[in-house]
């Protein structure tokens, strides 16, 4: 089971705050955030890389879906 963070319509930083404190609380497993900005995308991405986090971005229809994974 994964768990989830819809940040959209937040503005940056809330959705990159959001997905660290929740990657924080995991330290491993599968975490899905859903945002609504390409920046909230790039700064998610370049923090899920940063911190070992794999990442796989799927685009539907005006929203993005970031599946982050950690083992």
């Amino acid at each position: 089971m994964s768990e989830k963070i819809d940040a959209r319509g937040r503005s940056c930083p809330e959705p990159v705050i959001l997905t660290s404190k929740k990657m924080k609380e995991l330290g491993k497993g599968l975490l899905e955030v859903l945002v609504d900005t390409e920046t909230a995308k790039e700064n998610i991405t370049r923090l899920a890389q940063q911190s070992g986090w794999k990442i796989e971005t799927k685009q539907e229809g005006g929203d993005i879906r970031l599946v982050l994974k950690k083992v």
